[in-house]
């Protein structure tokens, strides 16, 4: 799977306006470690000198390259990069607590086995209670509530996901015009 470098613009630009400084903070991702969203958080966040753990089941883990990219990243910056079966060990104490769907695009007829396999890594408020107090709950959106978040997470006062989203215009029209001005071709 491919990475998702202007989504992870915008959640980077959304957890430092929460939260200041990028650099030492710990994120859990849980879920699918396989998937986009994981391996982008594990280059972006490796990038921005944060902590990343990713949580997830056998079969479900980060692919070896990006792993590997990840952490040498990581060892440049000072970030970190760590992987856990257990969910809950891998949100004790954390920054910010991130996960995304279980069933995307082209994967709706292994939605019973998703689900199956992916089940302890739901985030509900007894998870999010082993974060820090003020620890950010982040999902790139759609949600399939009471799949891998729950509807009190969600709309609970550490959700951030409509700030997040929100700043998915900022971030893309602030790489646009970056691209614009770094334009080599005559």
């Amino acid at each position: 799977m491919t990475s998702t470098p202007a989504r992870l613009l915008a959640d980077l630009l959304t957890i430092r306006e929460h939260r200041g400084e990028l650099a030492g903070l710990t994120l859990t991702f849980l879920g699918d470690g396989a998937c986009n969203m994981a391996h982008s958080y594990l280059l972006a966040g490796a990038t921005a000198g944060m902590h990343i753990r990713i949580a997830s089941p056998a079969g479900y883990t980060p692919q070896p390259k990006v792993l590997a990219d990840a952490e040498a990243i990581a060892a440049k910056t000072g970030g970190s990069i760590t992987l856990y079966t257990d969910p809950a060990e891998a949100v004790t104490g954390v920054d910010v607590v991130v996960t995304d769907t279980w069933v995307s695009m082209g994967f709706e007829k292994e939605k019973a086995a998703r689900v199956a396999s992916l089940g302890a890594y739901r985030v509900d408020s007894a998870l999010l209670a082993l974060a820090k107090p003020d620890a950010l709950f982040m999902h790139c959106l759609p949600a399939d509530r009471g799949y891998e978040v729950t509807a009190d997470v969600i709309d609970g006062p550490q959700s951030i996901i409509w700030d997040e989203a929100e700043n998915r215009l900022h971030a893309q029209k602030a790489l646009l015009v970056w691209l614009l001005g770094h334009n080599t071709n005559p």
